[in-house]
């Protein structure tokens, strides 16, 4: 799952990602531009939901790549992304 929350009285956007727990399988991060690509930077922070998420704050109108990194090295991208390319996902902020 993937939330866009803007602000009218601000220039930025943040963006939640959020997958659900029973999917994880280990610890999972969300790595992309807005972190250049670091992996463990944003981890996903299990909730009460049943889901695991973390959230970061862009500015509005940047295009921002991601893809997830979860336990042994395995990356995975996220089937909500507004569009998926060879890079993993990508969304407008």
């Amino acid at each position: 799952m993937l939330k866009k929350s803007r602000s009218a009285a601000s220039s930025t956007c943040t963006l939640t990602f959020a997958l659900p727990t029973a999917s994880l399988g280990g610890p999972v991060s969300v790595v992309g531009t807005f972190n250049d690509w670091t992996p463990g930077a944003h981890p996903l922070r299990r909730r009460s939901n049943g889901t695991a998420s973390a959230s970061v704050t862009v500015p509005t109108g940047s295009t921002v790549r991601f893809r997830y990194l979860g336990a042994h090295g395995h990356w995975f991208d996220d089937a909500e992304a507004d569009e998926i390319t060879a890079e993993g996902g990508v969304v407008q902020a």
